[in-house]
């Protein structure tokens, strides 16, 4: 496995690793237990918002989730705001830090009010999606026959995540579908998927991307370990 891009937010791997286990791998996302928003006391809301929608716009946002925590941690986050203002998740005030302070969650009018106590709470993706921090894909690269003019052409233009390398009479590459199907129309057996995968982790800021790609794999790894029990 080699890494090709790494940013908190986003890594990219290069594996030979089987599909069926990185598309376990891929699942096992919704099993990673995050912070969000799980209840909302209100007290007052003038907005033109029901409670209900209300609650619901406040439990989809990112909070960051920090190794210190465990299963069993609770913060409040408290909001009180008159109007008129647009009302950010960045009003909150607490100890759970906001992803994207940005977030409008409401609108009040001139002498419209808003005071609401929140509580986050840790949970999975498997109970909601508010809990799921960040997505995992992959994708095979491509085998192409070198040789042809036209082909070699497309593969050399590509700006794929990796840079077109030859290897002996074929190019290993990362092209679009669009390239894919260029390339088909000219000959059609001249290309086909390559042993290796790219691997895409994006997070959604909740936690960094390699972290969620470890929290993933450990996840599987427990669930492997009930299944040993279970069936002995």
């Amino acid at each position: 496995m080699k890494i090709i891009s790494k940013k908190p937010e986003k890594i990219i791997l290069r594996t030979e690793m089987n599909y069926s286990l990185l598309n376990t791998i891929r699942r096992s996302v919704e099993e990673i237990q995050t912070l969000a928003i799980n209840e909302v006391e209100i007290y007052k809301n003038d907005s033109v918002l029901y409670d209900e929608v209300l609650a619901h716009r406040m439990g989809l946002v990112p909070l960051r989730t920090e190794s210190k925590m465990s299963a069993k941690t609770n913060i409040e986050l408290a909001l009180k705001k008159t109007g008129p203002c647009t009302v950010y998740s960045g009003d909150f005030k607490g100890d759970a830090k906001i992803v994207y302070e940005k977030i409008p969650l409401t609108i009040l009018e001139k002498d419209q009010e808003i005071e609401l106590v929140a509580t986050a709470a840790f949970g999975t993706g498997i109970s909601h999606t508010k809990h799921v921090p960040g997505i995992i894909y992959y994708r095979y690269l491509f085998e192409v026959k070198s040789g042809n003019s036209k082909i070699d052409a497309i593969v050399q233009t590509t700006r794929g995540e990796i840079s077109p390398e030859k290897s002996g009479s074929k190019w290993i590459c990362d092209l679009t579908d669009a390239q894919a199907d260029e390339i088909r129309m000219i000959d059609p057996n001249s290309i086909v998927d390559a042993k290796e995968i790219l691997l895409i982790v994006e997070s959604f800021g909740v936690m960094d991307a390699d972290k969620i790609f470890t929290k993933a794999i450990e996840v599987l790894e427990n669930n492997l370990v009930k299944f040993e029990e279970l069936i002995k």
